[in-house]
């Protein structure tokens, strides 16, 4: 009797499925693979695909309690960012928040972390407001439904920003008291930044049936993030 040979069924490989957090931080470091190195955005760009990668491990390792809307407000917090950077500057007409960076990414007398704390200053102080609201639209909850995931989001944000600063320091002789660039990093905080942003964005939420007075709101705030912008871009001495 003839026997018929048995062989093992193939194996099929498992591919981890893209999810939306993968596509951004693609998208980053294909920014990041473009831009030279000393240039402004690319600067920012560096800390923030940090930061994102840092939040797809934290999603990926079930840190989140609500994973669904910890993706949609980080989506949309970083394509609020995205459409900035990937668009040429003569294509558009960046929101206000953003234009210092833009305007002074190449100015020799920027140091990095300016260049850093301005993006942070951007699009913690601006984007993250409106992008609590973009994923309320989203996933139809209230702001009070992502609180728990906004703040994991600022931990992680607050947990790297002192690692930023040390990779960004120019030297030992920072901390001097004549240092400029002592002052400006007295001058902001995240944290302070984070708080200020959970309340504006209840605020625009609650605004949302008066279109008219939220984009009041949203242009007025626009405006005075991109002010505290240009002060942390103020060319400073060598």
């Amino acid at each position: 009797m003839a026997h018929t040979a048995r062989f093992p069924a193939p194996v099929t490989p498992v591919v981890a499925a893209v999810t939306p957090v993968d596509t951004v931080v693609s998208r980053m470091r294909a920014l990041d693979a473009t831009l030279p190195a000393g240039d402004g955005v690319a600067v920012f760009n560096r800390v923030y695909l940090a930061v994102t990668e840092e939040v797809d491990r934290h999603l990926d390792g079930g840190r989140f309690g609500d994973v669904r809307a910890a993706t949609a407000l980080d989506v949309r917090f970083a394509e609020r960012y995205l459409r900035v950077a990937e668009t040429a500057a003569w294509e558009h007409r960046p929101p206000a928040c953003w234009r210092p960076l833009l305007s002074f990414r190449r100015h020799p007398g920027v140091r990095p972390l300016q260049f850093a704390l301005a993006g942070i200053n951007a699009h913690i102080g601006h984007d993250l407001a409106l992008a609590v609201v973009d994923a309320c639209r989203t996933l139809d909850c209230e702001p009070a439904d992502l609180e728990d995931e906004f703040d994991r989001v600022g931990d992680i944000l607050v947990s790297l920003e002192e690692r930023i600063r040390e990779d960004l320091m120019p030297g030992p002789d920072l901390l001097q008291v004549a240092d400029p660039l002592t002052h400006l990093l007295g001058s902001w905080s995240l944290e302070r930044a984070r708080e200020a942003t959970w309340s504006t964005a209840r605020a625009l939420w609650a605004l949302r049936r008066l279109p008219d007075l939220a984009g009041d709101f949203a242009e007025r705030l626009d405006a005075a993030v991109g002010f505290a912008g240009r002060m942390l871009l103020t060319p400073l001495p060598d």
